[in-house]
């Protein structure tokens, strides 16, 4: 995903809180590139590798 599609995508997401509880989220680009991925590849979630740094399938 190149810069100029997540300027496009990012001011569609919502801010996140300030205290979120629970653990550190995964950051939005790098959560949507596991999603695309996922999409493109059409493989399950349980099959995004853990290589790309987007966090599990359930994060996504």
């Amino acid at each position: 995903m190149d810069d100029e599609l997540w300027a496009l995508i990012e001011p569609l997401l919502p801010p996140w809180p300030q205290r979120a509880p629970g653990p550190k989220p995964v950051d939005d680009p790098l959560c949507l590139r596991g999603i695309l991925y996922v999409l493109c590849n059409d493989i399950s979630w349980q099959l995004l590798p853990l290589e790309l740094r987007s966090g599990s399938g359930q994060t996504c």
